[in-house]
C-alpha cells in the first residue's frame, strides 16, 4: 500500500510503498477514504510522544470502509462505512468496563501506539468497542474531522464543560478544535466568545455561532471579563500553549470550569499555573482527552438533526503526495478549517 513513513524525527516524510496490514483476531482492516492532518500529528512527528516507534506512519483522524475482518469480530462487515475514535480501548481494564475508554489503561491510538491512517489501510484493533458506524448521509471527509477535533471538542463541551444554555464559553484558539467547540456550545444554547489570531478564523467562528470574536494579540483577559460582565463560565483552551491556557483560567469568574483540550508537550509539557486565583475562586480545572466510541451516537444524532454541521470545518481537501509537506508545516501555519487527505 501507499504510505507517509517517516523514519527520524523531524526529518521530512516520504511517500512510499509498504506492505498490506491484516487484521488481528479482534480486529479489522479499514480502506482509508479521508484522513486529517492534525496538529497532534505534528506533535508525534516532533518526537514529542512516547508511544511512537520508529519507521512510523502517522495519522489518526480517519473515515473508511471494512476492507477485512478478524475471525473474532462480530458486529463488522467488509463493506461497512466507519470511523473510529483516535484513542482506542482495550476492552479489559477497569477504565473500560466503567466506560471510559478515553482514558483506557492500556490504550491504542492508531498513528502513535502503531502505524495509522496516512495510508491506503489501516488497521484497527478490539474492532466491536472501538468501531463506529457512519450515517449514510455523511462524507468521509466530514467524517474524518469526526475522529479527533470534532468528538474531542464534544466531550470537553458537553461532557466535561456541561455547558448549559445561557451560559458564557470562552474558547482559546479556534483551530480545529477551537471551532469545532463554537459550533457545539452554541447549539447547547451557550453564549461563546472566540479568542485568536487570525482575523480570518474570527470570521468562522462567528459566523459558526460566537456572539463576539477577540483579537488574542490584545488583552484577552478583560476583553472577557468585559462582555461576559464577570467572567466565562466554562473556558477552553483548545490551543495547548501556556499562554491560551493562561488567559483561559484568567478569564473565568469564581467556581468557573477551564478545561484544557489542546496538548501541552515538549517545552510546554509542565506550564506554571495561576494558583492564587485557582483557589482563591474555586476554579475547577479539567482536563479532555478524546471520547468513546458509545458517545458517538448523541453526537451524530445532532448532526443528523441539523443542529450540528461538521462538514462547516473542513477546509482544504489534499492528495497524500502533499501529506509530508502539510504535516511539517502545522506548527507554522494552519488553514482555515481542516486539511483532509481524500485521495491516495
Amino acid at each position: 500500500m501507499k504510505a507517509v513513513l517517516f523514519e527520524k524525527f523531524q526529518e521530512a516524510p516520504k511517500v512510499v510503498t509498504v506492505a498490506d496490514p491484516t487484521p488481528e483476531p479482534h480486529g479489522v482492516v479499514l480502506k482509508v477514504e479521508a484522513t486529517g492532518v492534525c496538529r497532534s500529528d505534528w506533535h508525534g512527528w516532533m518526537g514529542h510522544d512516547s508511544d511512537i516507534d520508529l519507521p512510523h506512519i502517522p495519522g489518526h483522524e480517519l473515515a473508511g470502509v471494512v476492507e477485512a475482518v478478524g475471525k473474532d469480530v462480530k458486529n463488522w462487515k467488509v463493506g461497512d462505512r466507519v470511523t473510529v475514535p483516535f484513542i482506542c480501548g482495550c476492552g479489559s481494564c477497569s477504565e473500560c468496563h466503567a466506560g471510559h475508554q478515553q482514558v483506557c489503561l492500556h490504550q491504542e491510538q492508531p498513528g502513535f501506539t502503531h502505524w495509522g491512517s496516512f495510508a491506503e489501510y489501516v488497521p484497527i484493533h478490539q474492532a466491536d468497542l472501538n468501531v463506529v458506524a457512519l450515517p449514510e448521509t455523511m462524507d468521509f471527509a466530514t467524517a474524518a474531522s469526526l475522529g479527533c477535533r470534532f468528538a474531542t471538542s464534544f466531550r470537553a463541551v458537553i461532557d466535561q464543560g456541561k455547558v448549559s444554555a445561557g451560559q458564557w464559553v470562552a474558547v482559546h484558539g479556534c483551530g480545529g478544535v477551537g471551532l469545532s467547540a463554537v459550533m457545539i456550545a452554541s447549539a447547547a444554547g451557550a453564549n461563546v466568545i472566540g479568542v485568536d489570531l487570525d482575523p480570518a478564523k474570527l470570521a468562522l467562528a462567528k459566523d459558526l455561532g460566537a456572539v463576539a470574536a477577540i483579537d488574542g494579540t490584545g488583552d484577552v483577559v478583560e476583553a472577557i471579563k468585559e462582555i461576559t460582565k464577570g467572567g466565562a463560565h466554562v473556558s477552553l483552551d483548545a490551543l495547548g500553549h501556556p499562554a491560551t491556557m493562561t488567559n483561559s483560567i484568567l478569564c473565568l469568574r469564581p467556581r468557573g470550569k477551564h478545561i484544557q483540550v489542546g496538548l501541552m508537550l515538549g517545552d510546554h509539557a509542565a506550564p506554571a499555573v495561576p494558583m492564587p486565583k485557582i483557589v482563591g475562586q474555586e476554579i475547577e480545572l479539567l482536563g479532555s482527552h478524546g471520547m468513546q466510541a458509545h458517545r458517538y451516537g448523541a453526537m451524530l444524532d445532532m448532526v443528523e438533526s441539523g443542529k450540528l454541521n461538521p462538514a462547516r470545518l473542513v477546509g482544504d481537501k489534499i492528495g497524500i503526495d502533499a501529506a509530508p509537506e502539510a504535516l511539517m508545516n502545522m506548527d507554522k501555519f494552519q488553514s482555515v478549517g481542516a486539511t483532509v487527505i481524500t485521495s491516495f
